[in-house]
């Protein structure tokens, strides 16, 4: 398939318009028509039904394809492009919030670095098609394993931290007082649903074989202080590295007591570096 020919039908189908699309992609609407009608007629079968714009049932199937193979594609330019180009004096960092650990806060160069604070799931995209030079991303693991990331290109991994995981409760919470919690006895508690500034609620199914944590609360943002307010005020549960959940002002934070899981925080980038994200890579990549 040809890829422009992908990618035009992506677009339409996001944007569930063709004169949307033209506009986005700086085409005529008449040459999207052409592109879509070339696809389908390529595959043999429609793709889209045009009042309203939206997907036949084939057409879903190969958006489930379209977006890893364009994201690919990307990452492959990306890849043979920083290869030719001049080596950058400046780095670009993108982290998941909870994966600044202080050893990566503090293996940052003085000067020349932006950190980009995004979506755990986005990082792996971003290192992969080099809108950010190095990626850090976290997670819930047993010890010493690693992180289970997608399979977006070919990413070279490293483990850059571990740290206890702590449950983050109101003061006045009942539970403020224990040593230690068993994560199935707190399935049926109010939680706070933050996935992009905690660990999501789906991490704490999968440790619990599935089931539970029903979210009280949704927090859509990356700022973990606003997390910790939520928590503070009694508005749910949330669980977070130590790090992130020692001394926060109305708060108690209770380790993880079962199961024997741990806060991983990973580095992500391509084979391809120089300069300070090489010198970056290599210090985070010397775990002591």
């Amino acid at each position: 398939m040809d890829p422009h020919l992908l990618r035009t039908y992506v677009t339409v189908v996001r944007l569930a318009s063709f004169s949307e699309a033209a506009r986005e992609l700086g085409y005529t609407q008449s040459a999207v028509s052409q592109h879509i009608a070339a696809l389908e007629q390529d595959l043999g079968t429609p793709l889209l039904t045009r009042r309203p714009v939206a997907p036949t049932a084939a057409g879903e199937r190969l958006l489930e394809h379209a977006d890893p193979l364009l994201l690919r594609l990307d990452a492959a330019r990306a890849d043979v492009l920083r290869m030719a180009a001049a080596p950058a004096h400046g780095l670009t960092l993108a982290a998941a919030p909870t994966a600044l650990v202080p050893r990566a806060v503090a293996a940052l160069p003085a000067a020349g670095v932006t950190v980009r604070v995004l979506p755990r799931d986005e990082i792996p995209a971003a290192v992969a098609t080099g809108t950010t030079d190095l990626g850090l991303v976290d997670g819930l693991a047993a010890p010493s394993d690693p992180l289970r990331l997608p399979d977006v290109a070919p990413l070279i991994t490293h483990g850059v931290a571990e740290e206890p995981v702590c449950v983050l409760l109101s003061a006045t919470h009942p539970l403020a007082r224990r040593r230690g919690l068993r994560l199935g006895d707190l399935a049926d508690a109010r939680w706070l649903d933050a996935p992009d500034a905690g660990l999501p609620l789906a991490h704490l199914r999968a440790a619990n074989g599935g089931h539970g944590f029903r979210p009280a609360l949704r927090y859509e943002g990356t700022d973990v202080r606003t997390l910790t307010a939520l928590a503070a005020a009694g508005h749910g549960l949330t669980l977070l590295p130590g790090s992130a959940a020692t001394d926060v002002p109305g708060t108690v934070s209770v380790p993880l007591a079962h199961p024997r899981v741990v806060h991983r925080t990973e580095l992500l980038h391509t084979g391809s570096l120089a300069g300070a994200a090489a010198t970056l890579a290599g210090v985070l990549e010397d775990r002591v």
